[in-house]
């Protein structure tokens, strides 16, 4: 194991978690009132999970990226059984094509002193997917942040949502960010998307359209195409963990409260959260994916893949998303050599609130600093 260990915290056990009768991955928007009052404030002294800094030496920096065996095909007969995962591995992820198009602005939103927001749209698969973009004020280029968000309602989404006030710090922290309305959001289209795999596709693809069209003439004239982090909050976290599997263009990526990277796991927790909700237990049908194809689904199977620099936020008390899944994805990829920063949060709801997310802002600005505008590598 590469680097200094620091004591781990204990965290909430699963089984005491679902007593709170957790609802689907939701970080859904506070309203006036509790935007208005703020949470009791937890302490602003948090204490990291293990921290990982491996030597420029690490085997992880040193060999290079390996590629996925893509999915085998065995020669066209009239007995062969198509894959009824094609197109959804990580190795079919890898080995296709992604980007064309561009970015286009639709409507402005707004101006303040430190940036300028707008309604975007670009294309992917055949979709139009929409979203809002923050461009600071001033020369650029500036490093992009392509932010996902979690799981709500479609019904009751709103393009700024909760997460619109972590765009707007990172924007006046001199990042540009892109913030798209996953597939199936509106205005989005929605589009084939099981295992999350379409939504990963259109982060691919919106990456690729940035290291293509940044710095040129049109919307992404002040993207520098080079320095491409993400920020997945939730469900967010998880088709992060995808796009990280499957391409080396990102340089530092913040998971919060983040999915699990193997899919086993996210399929029995989601049966779980929606019997809970008093339905049926979606996601039954998936659950029945043979090991051997969810290895070769999951992110998890990949981490030596990842390339990236990462940062790991939890909170030990949320009832939504196991934190024990962060605690483990910090140990494993610190074992692995992968540059990697771990912080626990007590007492914090699964969407963070009051100081505590006031840490994790200035937490992520830090990383983002380092491994974006600076010098550190992963």
């Amino acid at each position: 194991m590469s680097g200094r260990v620091l004591p781990i915290l204990s965290v909430l056990a699963l089984s005491l978690l679902a007593c709170r009768a957790p609802q689907l991955p939701t970080a859904a928007p506070p309203s006036a009132t509790a935007r208005a009052t703020a949470a009791p404030t937890p302490t602003l002294t948090t204490t990291p999970w293990p921290t990982f800094s491996p030597s420029p030496t690490a085997a992880h920096s040193a060999t290079p990226r390996p590629t996925p065996t893509a999915s085998a095909t065995s020669t066209p007969t009239s007995t062969a059984t198509p894959d009824p995962y094609a197109g959804l591995t990580i190795a079919d992820l890898t080995a296709r094509s992604y980007g064309g198009g561009e970015v286009t602005v639709a409507q402005m939103m707004g101006v303040t002193a430190a940036y300028t927001r707008t309604l975007i749209n670009f294309p992917s698969d055949g979709l139009t997917i929409y979203g809002f973009m923050n461009v600071p004020r001033g020369r650029g280029p500036f490093p992009v942040v392509i932010m996902l968000h979690g799981y709500i309602d479609p019904a009751a989404y709103s393009t700024l949502d909760y997460t619109t006030r972590y765009a707007d710090a990172l924007a006046e922290a001199g990042y540009l960010v892109l913030h798209p309305n996953l597939r199936g959001y509106p205005p989005s289209d929605s589009g084939p998307n099981r295992f999350r795999v379409g939504m990963a596709v259109d982060v691919l693809n919106l990456m690729a359209i940035v290291q293509q069209r940044g710095g040129q003439p049109g919307s992404l004239q002040q993207a520098d195409r080079q320095a491409i982090g993400l920020w997945g909050h939730s469900m967010g976290g998880g088709i992060t963990w995808r796009v990280l599997a499957v391409s080396q263009k990102v340089r530092a990526a913040v998971l919060y409260a983040a999915m699990n990277a193997d899919e086993r796991k996210n399929l029995e927790q989601m049966v779980i959260w929606r019997r809970e909700r008093g339905g049926a237990g979606g996601g039954v049908q998936d659950l029945q994916t043979p090991d051997e194809d969810v290895r070769r689904l999951s992110p998890a199977s990949h981490l030596e893949l990842i390339t990236a620099a990462i940062s790991i936020h939890h909170s030990a008390a949320d009832p939504t998303v196991p934190p024990e899944w962060s605690r483990d994805a910090c140990l494993r990829l610190g074992e692995m050599g992968t540059t990697v920063e771990c912080f626990t949060y007590p007492g914090l709801p699964h969407t963070f609130r009051g100081a505590g997310d006031r840490l994790f802002i200035l937490r992520t600005i830090a990383f983002y600093d380092r491994y974006l505008k600076g010098g550190g590598r992963p």
